[in-house]
C-alpha cells in the first residue's frame, strides 16, 4: 500500500509575526482562504484517500491541524516528541508505518510549498511511487525542473537517463552562488532539491540503520514504547538525545542508490515574507497584496499582508514588508527580512516578549 506522509513541523519564524507557536506558517490562511497544509492535504487527496494521508508534527500543533484537516482520521497525526530535524522524523513516520505495513510505499511531502498545476504533480508523485516500488533498492527524490538560477535552494545532478524524466542522482549540491547557479540552469543537467521523495519502507529503514546506526537504535527505542503514556518522559528523553540533522546530510547524500523524478510543476518554497512576491501577483506599482483592506498612495515593491479587515494604509514608501497580525505589526525594508528571527530573538527576551510568540 502506499502512504504519503506531510511533514509539518516547523515553527515558520521567518514568518514572524502572523507565524506563532500555536499558529506556524502553514495554518495560515492567505492562498486562496486556504493553508498550506490544507492544500497540501488536497493535492495528495486527489490520488490517495485521506486513510492514507498522515502529518508528523510537534505535539503542540496535533490539535490545530485535526482542525484544519477534519477528514483525516486521528490516529494519522503523528506527534514527534520535540523537534529533531527531518531524518528523525522521516525515520519515525517510516517506523510507525512499517508496523501497519511492513512492505508498503511511503511518500515524503512538505506544508509549505505552493505546487501548480495539481493534476500534472499528481503524476508525477504516481510516477514516484512507482519508480520506488520498480526499484526497490533506490531513494526515490522529486527534482524540480529549474525555471531561473536561484540561488537559496539545493540541487540534484542528475546522472544516466533510466527513462521518461527518470534519472540516476549523480550528486546533491548545496546552495549555490550566482555563477554557478546560471550554469546549472544553462546545463539542463541540474534540478532544485524539493525536499520531496518516495521509497518503499523497509529501503529507508535500512538506509537509516547503514549509514545512522545511532538515529536507528534510537528511534527502535523510540517505538517501541511510543503508544505508552507511562513512558512518555522516557520517549521523550531519547527522542531529544538523537543527533538533529536533516535527511538531504544524514541519509541522501550517503544513500547507496538515488534516482531522481523530475518535476515540470511550478512549485515555490513558502520560507519567508518576501516569498510571497513569486506567489501573488503584483499591482501596476509591483506591491504584493495578501491582504483584504488596503489603500497605496506613491507606493511601490512593498509586501502588504494581513488576514483581517484592518485597514493598512501607506503613503510614499518603498520596499517594504509590513504584517499586521492583530496584538503585532513588523515594518521592514525587504533587504532586511532576512533579520526577522533576530527580532524575534529580541522580542522573546523582553519581559512580555512570550505574549507574541
Amino acid at each position: 500500500m502506499r502512504h504519503a506522509v506531510i511533514m509539518a513541523g516547523g515553527s515558520g519564524t521567518r514568518m514572524w509575526p502572523m507565524s506563532r507557536k500555536m499558529r506556524p506558517k502553514q495554518l495560515l490562511r492567505l492562498f486562496g482562504g486556504k493553508s498550506l497544509l490544507r492544500r497540501s492535504f488536497e493535492r495528495l487527496q486527489a490520488f490517495l484517500p485521506a486513510e492514507q494521508i498522515y502529518v508528523i508534527t510537534g505535539g503542540d500543533y496535533i490539535a490545530p491541524m485535526r482542525e484544519e484537516l477534519p477528514e483525516m482520521p486521528a490516529g494519522n497525526f503523528m506527534a514527534e516528541p520535540c523537534a529533531r530535524d527531518t531524518t528523525n522524523a522521516v525515520g519515525l513516520a517510516a517506523h510507525l508505518l512499517a508496523r501497519r505495513d511492513p512492505e508498503g510505499s511511503m511518500g515524503v511531502f512538505t506544508a509549505d510549498h505552493i505546487i501548480e498545476p495539481v493534476d500534472e504533480y499528481c503524476e508525477t508523485v504516481a510516477q514516484g511511487f512507482e519508480v520506488a516500488e520498480q526499484y526497490p533498492d533506490a531513494l526515490v527524490t522529486f527534482g524540480v525542473k529549474p525555471r531561473s538560477a536561484h540561488t537559496g535552494y539545493g540541487y540534484v545532478y542528475r546522472g544516466s537517463k533510466l527513462g521518461d524524466g527518470i534519472y540516476e542522482v549523480q550528486q546533491f549540491v548545496e546552495k549555490p552562488d550566482v555563477p554557478t547557479a546560471e550554469r546549472y540552469l544553462s546545463s539542463g543537467e541540474y534540478y532544485w532539491n524539493s525536499g520531496m521523495f518516495a521509497w518503499r519502507l523497509p529501503t529507508i529503514i535500512e538506509q537509516i540503520r547503514k549509514h545512522q546506526p545511532e538515529v536507528d537504535a534510537g528511534l527502535c527505542e523510540v517505538v517501541a514504547d511510543f503508544d505508552d503514556p507511562e513512558k512518555a518522559d522516557s520517549v521523550l528523553a531519547r527522542f531529544s538525545s538523537l543527533p538533529k540533522i536533516s535527511v538531504d546530510f544524514a541519509i541522501m547524500e550517503k544513500a547507496d542508490r538515488v534516482i531522481t523524478v523530475e518535476m515540470g510543476c511550478r512549485w515555490l518554497d513558502v520560507g519567508s515574507w518576501t516569498s510571497l512576491a513569486e506567489i501573488f501577483e503584483p499591482d501596476a506599482s509591483g506591491n504584493t497584496l495578501a491582504a483584504p483592506n488596503v489603500q497605496m498612495l506613491d507606493s511601490g515593491g512593498n509586501i502588504v499582508v494581513s488576514e483581517s479587515d484592518h485597514l493598512i494604509a501607506t503613503i510614499g514608501v518603498k520596499d517594504l514588508v509590513i504584517v499586521h497580525a492583530g496584538d503585532a505589526t513588523l515594518i521592514c525594508d525587504k533587504a532586511q527580512a532576512q533579520r526577522i528571527k533576530k527580532m524575534v530573538e529580541q522580542v522573546q527576551s523582553a519581559s512580555d516578549g512570550q505574549r507574541y510568540m
